[in-house]
């Protein structure tokens, strides 16, 4: 594949400037310069991510999509990855783990990363408001992660990718006359890893989704959901909630407590 000219960041991912002072954005966009770096479909194995130093800030997607799979047992666990991520996959060969797993990286749709190499972060030193942007970055992926572990939880497969799809639909989805369109092609195993549930299992939910009009498949492969977003908790549950945080060990106030869950 030949090379691709190298990026300007501001230019590829404009929110990463949004913390700069007007009068400083035209000299951040000429400075930070990233080369790129295009991962074709399947399996990624480039042996030049294990070789890749701890002084290296990471790779940054610009488009595609990209599943990091950890197996564990016979269970495997999948993230998915987009634009806007910050991924350091060398970090994943740590030999000095308890827990021992493997980990695997499939692109599911042609990807491109920024490199933001020794190089670049040598150029960014003068941008703090960038650096802090890209922090901002690592942060809101270990908030999807968290949500998508609070989904592989609920009660139901069916009710697991419903909430899945909806979630998704945040960064792929697009608004159009008869739904919310996932374009993403998500195989049956990806879902069935997103959501903790066998791959015979989810294609049973998927169908009784559909069924229920709740969903439709698209033609390019993709999803079609119908209807409103799901996953707001219950009156019940929050009332559950409300009272399981405020417990105590004064029996008076546990019996207040009891009495207004009964009013």
């Amino acid at each position: 594949m030949p090379a691709r000219p190298p990026v300007h960041l501001l230019d590829a991912d404009p929110d990463l400037g949004a913390l700069l002072p007007e009068h400083r954005v035209a000299d951040a966009r000429r400075r930070l310069v990233a080369r790129v770096h295009v991962v074709r479909r399947g399996e990624w194995r480039d042996e030049r991510l294990h070789r890749a130093g701890s002084d290296q800030l990471g790779l940054l997607v610009l488009d595609g999509v990209i599943a990091r799979e950890v197996l564990l047992s016979d269970n495997v666990s999948t993230e998915l990855l987009g634009a806007g991520d910050l991924l350091r996959p060398w970090q994943d060969h740590n030999p000095s783990q308890l827990l021992p797993i493997a980990v695997r990286w499939t692109v599911l749709e042609a990807t491109t990363c920024a490199v933001l190499d020794d190089g670049f972060a040598r150029r960014l030193a003068p941008f703090p408001e960038v650096h802090t942007m890209l922090i901002d970055r690592v942060t809101e992926r270990a908030h999807r992660l968290a949500l998508t572990q609070a989904i592989s939880q609920l009660n139901g497969v069916e009710h697991r990718i419903h909430a899945l799809l909806w979630h998704l639909a945040e960064r792929w989805g697009r608004i159009t006359p008869r739904g919310t369109a996932i374009s993403m092609t998500l195989p049956h195993r990806v879902i069935s890893q997103l959501v903790g549930a066998r791959r015979p299992t989810v294609s049973t939910a998927l169908g009784q989704l559909a069924d229920a009009g709740t969903i439709e498949r698209l033609p390019d492969g993709g999803w079609l959901l119908v209807g409103t977003p799901v996953g707001a908790p219950s009156l019940a549950t929050r009332r559950f909630v409300h009272t399981r945080g405020r417990r105590t060990s004064d029996p008076a106030l546990r019996l207040r407590h009891a009495d207004a869950g009964h009013s």
